[in-house]
């Protein structure tokens, strides 16, 4: 669990940088779910829309990540505050970095805006589903200070990369089948293997969650009772 301050201004601090964290997270599960959502539609519009909210979580990260250093400045922090301050910097990069991917998936919808479908789609939107719930999930367990909750994270890698190998072989069949669909097959296995890298993010998430909790270091192992 988190823990509390008696210093009632230095706990205001902590909760700003828990909400600000919030809102990067949610603002790039949007992110995940419209470019998506703009793929399977063929919603070019929307996909550009989409690729505009990349300079908001651009500016929440470098808020966040001078929040943190004002912090860390001030209040000398160590322990377990240490660990949460020091984390939540990694967390911002990673939320960027999901929120570039979110910009690939909608530049490939744009590409795919015009022409057939493909069969895979119904598996990319699952796979979606899946990253955006490993993020929601992880940012979750860091707010509560939960390892558990982390852990049920990292217990859905394996589900979402059992998906991304089930896609590339469908889509790889249909373009033996039909070789015009190369071209566009190539984007949409792209986009799967965005959503995958999205899912390594969590994880990335999950793992850091652990180690602020527990002080234990699970990168490469995956599971609390692997150490």
């Amino acid at each position: 669990m988190i823990r509390k301050h008696t210093d009632r201004t230095y706990e205001a601090e902590l909760q700003q940088l828990r909400e600000r964290i919030l809102l990067m997270a949610g603002t790039v599960e949007e992110m995940i779910a419209r470019s998506v959502r703009a793929l399977v539609d063929g919603d070019a519009e929307l996909a550009r829309r989409t690729i505009e909210i990349d300079g908001k979580v651009n500016l929440l990260e470098r808020e966040t990540d001078e929040l943190c250093l004002l912090i860390l400045a001030k209040r000398q922090p160590l322990g377990s505050d240490l660990r949460f301050i020091t984390l939540a910097l990694k967390m911002v990069t990673d939320l960027e970095r999901i929120g570039d991917l979110a910009v690939n998936i909608c530049e490939r919808a744009i590409d795919l805006s015009q022409g057939p479908r493909f069969d895979s789609f119904a598996d990319i939107t699952r796979m979606a589903e899946i990253a955006q719930q490993m993020v929601t999930h992880a940012i979750d367990a860091f707010v509560r200070g939960d390892a558990d909750r982390a852990q049920q994270v990292l217990d859905r890698d394996d589900e979402l990369d059992e998906l991304y190998h089930h896609v590339f072989r469908q889509i790889l069949a249909q373009m033996l089948a039909d070789p015009s669909l190369v071209e566009r097959g190539i984007h949409v296995q792209s986009v799967a293997k965005v959503l995958e890298r999205i899912g390594d993010h969590g994880t990335n998430l999950a793992e850091a969650v652990v180690f602020m909790v527990n002080g234990t270091d699970i990168r490469h192992q995956g599971k609390l009772d692997s150490i």
